[in-house]
């Protein structure tokens, strides 16, 4: 089946847009002059008990709290689409897939080269099967010392143009990239193009941070993820308890939605985390959560 008129590859062209958004597209025509970023606290305890009790039951991969924090906003936005949605050539669209992207290190060396990740949820993938794929791509990745494939290849094939050339070409992709006619060898894997793009800096002992959007590419949501650790926190019921706490920092585009809309997002995040268990079903069956 072709693309409709207005359409983009991978997208639909929303059209019942509110007034307000319509004139913000224009008044804000670019993705880092829109920019909203919360820093906000996840009670990670019982996610962390689900874990140590999942690591148990396989020993060839081990499931990781940012295994977690990957599922978990991939599910929220299953059930939250508008969270799926970016602006370009001052239009709205919406994916057809929820993609998850990072970058991963060859070596934990300050010289050592960057790889981009790419995951896609199938309708049946589970916390096991995403933990499983991720485990598996990073520690592929990290057999070579460089690019040896895909879209880290195609980088490292550009940045060998000369400058003025590359000046030239950039432009050019950028007028495609408005009008979405960028080919698919330039989009596919890459991080700027994805529904999320996650920052796991936790995984080499550093905070949460704010971290820039960007105006070239369709990526609307930006996480970072800090490090775990204890925390006293104060409980619905009054008391305080040490608890197993995760920083995050978001940094989203606020023409894709409206504040109420991220809030509610953000509330079945931490209900995703409150009940691990439900990072055990199928990817593409709602929460259950109560948005009253």
């Amino acid at each position: 089946m072709g693309i409709k008129w207005g359409d983009r590859p991978g997208a639909r062209y929303v059209k019942d847009v509110s007034g307000l958004t319509t004139i913000m597209l224009h008044l804000m025509p670019n993705r880092t002059e829109s920019e909203v970023y919360l820093a906000d606290k996840l009670d990670a305890t019982e996610i962390v008990k689900f874990i140590e009790k999942k690591n148990l039951e396989h020993d060839n991969y081990k499931t990781t709290i940012f295994h977690c924090v990957v599922f978990a906003i991939a599910k929220m936005i299953n059930e939250r689409p508008k969270m799926n949605r970016y602006v370009q050539g001052r239009r709205m669209y919406e994916r057809n897939e929820i993609s998850m992207s990072f970058m991963a290190k060859r070596r934990f060396a300050d010289n050592a080269e960057e790889a981009f990740m790419w995951i896609v949820p199938k309708e049946d993938d589970t916390i096991d099967t995403i933990s499983h794929k991720i485990y598996g791509d990073v520690r592929e990745v990290r057999k070579s010392e460089h690019a040896d494939g895909g879209f880290d290849s195609t980088v490292e094939a550009f940045s060998k143009i000369p400058r003025l050339l590359l000046m030239l070409v950039f432009k050019i992709i950028r007028w495609l990239n408005f009008w979405g006619r960028v080919p698919k060898a330039l989009t596919q894997g890459d991080s700027n193009h994805a529904t999320v793009l996650l920052s796991n800096l936790g995984s080499i002992g550093g905070p949460q941070v704010y971290h820039h959007l960007n105006n070239y590419g369709t990526n609307s949501i930006m996480v970072t993820v800090g490090t775990l650790h204890k925390e006293e926190l104060l409980m619905p019921d009054g008391t305080r308890q040490m608890r197993d706490v995760l920083d995050i920092g978001v940094t989203m585009d606020e023409r894709i939605g409206d504040g109420f809309y991220f809030v509610r997002s953000l509330k079945l995040m931490k209900y995703l985390f409150e009940h691990p268990e439900l990072l055990d079903r199928p990817f593409s069956e709602p929460s259950g959560f109560d948005y009253k």
